[in-house]
């Protein structure tokens, strides 16, 4: 009998695996794949991780484009509607990525702040934090360039390619503070949904869901980005002077909101589940599952 387990925060490399360190904290994941076998299993869980942060940035540049065009923007004038038109097709995107074998297969981090606050959980490999941090942000470019290339420069215009930007009345202490207390919510209910074993296959709809709320919320004010890779390919390719200035705060913030939450969890509140351990033990627990 081939064995299932959650995958979504260890990548493949964890799959089948049960992991402690010195605090006990146990390993979780998202979904569930079969376990698999292969030395290439951490460069494709890495590339997964490339295309599907791209496909999601072209979904929130594609939807922000034709939210500011004919005959959508006439039809959705007020801001607030348009918003939650955007944040509901977003968060549908990222529900299909996390839920896609490549979602599993990889753990759908697709974002720099949940893979390092899963890190910091005990989650998460530390060699493999870098490789993913360079896919999610690679990525970003990649899925804003190709948005580019297919609708055309109006993109560069009053668009930005989507890039976000706080409001006026929005200091760079208050937008550090609201981007990264949004980022760890949103942490937070992935981790709060890997502390039971029956809550983990909510969380490629649970997570979405915070996301698209963090937009609707936040939006008018900080942008409601809490992912550096949401604005890092927009930023690049708009140029704007504005976008430069703030960059390093929308980069920075989630990171700490990350940092903050999984250390939390880490030493205090939610202690993730993994499916038992394969190597030494997996015949046995083979056995155990399949009554042989």
């Amino acid at each position: 009998m081939s064995r299932t387990g959650p995958a979504g925060v260890s990548g493949p490399e964890h799959q089948g695996r049960h992991r402690r360190d010195g605090q006990g904290l146990t390993v979780s994941t998202i979904a569930s794949v079969p376990a698999r076998r292969t030395t290439a299993a951490p460069w494709g869980a890495t590339v997964a991780e490339f295309v599907l942060t791209g496909g999601v940035l072209f979904v929130v540049v594609t939807a922000v484009r034709w939210m500011s065009a004919l005959p959508l923007s006439p039809a959705l004038p007020q801001p607030y509607l348009q918003l939650a038109v955007v944040a509901v097709v977003v968060g549908a995107a990222l529900a299909g990525a996390l839920s896609s074998p490549w979602g599993r297969y990889s753990g759908g981090h697709l974002n720099p702040a949940v893979t390092f606050g899963l890190w910091l959980t005990g989650a998460f490999p530390g060699r493999r934090v870098p490789a993913y941090f360079a896919a999610q942000l690679t990525g970003s470019v990649a899925g804003t360039g190709l948005a580019r290339l297919v609708w055309g420069p109006v993109l560069g215009d009053r668009m930005a390619y989507a890039a976000v930007e706080p409001a006026p009345s929005c200091s760079s202490a208050m937008l550090f503070s609201v981007e990264a207390v949004s980022t760890g919510a949103v942490l937070s209910v992935t981790l709060l949904l890997m502390s039971r074993r029956a809550w983990t296959r909510w969380i490629p709809l649970a997570r979405p869901a915070a996301t698209a709320v963090v937009m609707i919320a936040l939006g008018t004010l900080t942008g409601g980005s809490a992912n550096p890779a949401r604005q890092f390919g927009p930023a690049l390719w708009a140029h704007r002077p504005g976008d430069w200035s703030h960059l390093w705060l929308y980069l920075v913030a989630p990171l700490a909101g990350a940092a903050l939450t999984g250390g939390v969890a880490r030493y205090q509140a939610f202690r993730p589940v993994h499916p038992p351990k394969s190597d030494g033990g997996q015949s046995r627990e083979r056995r155990s599952e399949t009554g042989r």
